[in-house]
């Protein structure tokens, strides 16, 4: 499956890791994580990575990690995650995806405070605090809306950040022990004064609402999160106190395109899981003498399935591999590398949701029984579809990086 020209010997190991990760953490207790209201098989689930050194993958080795925070590396971790449960995976990863500002700007307030923990034998949960209630995608928005719209604000007071404000939908909230928290410290300035400050879950005024009911990503937990005069420290902005205007929002950028990667190879995992399904699904099912992958309609349908995922696959490890190339192809948040992971993004979505239904016409009704996989991976893949804007928003991203596109 791996046998791409992009992949060094050690990528192909983190693939094999993971791959065989999920068949024995994942594929045993899949059909429970529906129902599994406590997230007592997700947490097992989520110690487990923790074993096997997944959580503190990403930080630096001073303080216990192993530095990886290549694009390339962690998008095949995403695909085969997403083969097994895109919710865990996206439960699994948040994590790093909320400490990535302050590794990329290499903050020691905030990493000799947290990284040690993080990186310890136990589960701990980071999560990043981007959308709002009102705004919605606003906050992704940096070419049009510029932070401008952003209502979580953080205003100074001596050696503390005071944040008010409210966030909606955030990955892994209410269950987190950190959150990265995207604010506005100066409306007036747009991006330079939009500010990522890290907020620890015991910090006094911090409070949130319900868990969401979803259709699918049962494992990956969201809620609302309201700051009410919450108090941190200075040193908690993730470029630090005496920070260039404008670091943060080029830091959330570069969040927003690793995301977009990230959610590329997610939506291959969940592809490829249905693929192997259906794959054998209708090699052991018999209509008019033969299986059904002998009839050359199905055959053809097949055929469609897999060439839409071998082509999502090339093009998100292409892209994956020049995010880890900054050298060569720029930096993450260049107008030219958010394109790119638009792209890949939107095509890996649309490709795995059509893929998805197809092969859910192919099992006809087994396809819509819980008792098979199929119809999970067609509930958990929309939602990956939906989120970072959604598919529109990347589509106003992609052809900026062509012609300076702006919205009526």
């Amino acid at each position: 499956m791996f046998n791409q020209p992009y992949l060094t010997e050690e990528n192909k190991m983190v693939s094999e890791l993971y791959r065989n990760f999920v068949e024995k953490e994942i594929m045993p207790v899949r059909q429970q994580i529906d129902d599994d209201k406590d997230h007592k098989i997700v947490r097992k689930i989520l110690q487990a990575l923790t074993d096997v050194g997944h959580q503190k993958a990403a930080f630096p080795t001073e303080y216990g990690g192993n530095g990886m925070t290549a694009a390339l590396p962690a998008a095949i971790m995403h695909e085969e995650l997403g083969r097994g449960d895109s919710g865990v995976g996206t439960a699994a990863t948040v994590t790093t995806w909320a400490f990535m500002p302050a590794i990329m700007a290499g903050n020691k307030a905030v990493l000799d405070r947290f990284a040690p923990e993080f990186c310890g034998p136990e589960l701990r949960m980071g999560c990043f605090a981007m959308t709002e209630p009102a705004s919605g995608c606003d906050v992704e928005n940096l070419h049009e809306m510029h932070g401008k719209t952003i209502a979580t604000h953080a205003v100074r007071d001596g050696d503390e950040w005071v944040i008010n404000g409210s966030k909606r939908f955030p990955s892994s909230a209410g269950v987190s022990s950190l959150y990265c928290v995207v604010c506005q410290t100066d409306v007036s300035k747009g991006e330079d004064g939009i500010a990522l400050i890290y907020v620890p879950a015991d910090a006094k005024g911090l409070s949130f609402g319900k868990f969401e009911v979803k259709a699918g990503m049962q494992s990956d937990r969201n809620c609302d999160i309201f700051f009410d005069d919450v108090r941190v420290p200075i040193t908690y902005r993730a470029s630090g106190i005496d920070s260039r205007p404008g670091t943060d929002k080029t830091l959330l950028a570069r969040n927003l395109t690793v995301g977009r990667i990230a959610s590329a190879a997610a939506a291959v995992g969940c592809a490829r899981g249905a693929w192997d399904e259906v794959l054998r699904y209708t090699g052991e099912r018999v209509v008019g003498g033969k299986p059904i992958r002998e009839h050359s309609i199905a055959a053809g349908i097949l055929a469609d399935i897999i060439t839409g995922i071998e082509t999502a696959r090339a093009h998100y490890l292409q892209v994956a591999y020049m995010a880890s190339n900054p050298e060569q192809f720029g930096e993450l948040d260049s107008e030219f590398m958010l394109s790119q992971a638009s792209i890949t993004k939107n095509y890996a979505c649309d490709m795995a949701n059509a893929s998805i239904g197809r092969a859910m016409e192919l099992m006809a009704s087994y396809g819509y029984i819980r008792d098979y996989h199929v119809e999970k991976y067609w509930r958990d893949v929309k939602e990956v579809q939906l989120w970072l804007g959604g598919k529109q928003l990347a589509q106003f991203d992609t052809v900026r990086g062509f012609y300076p596109y702006r919205m009526d």
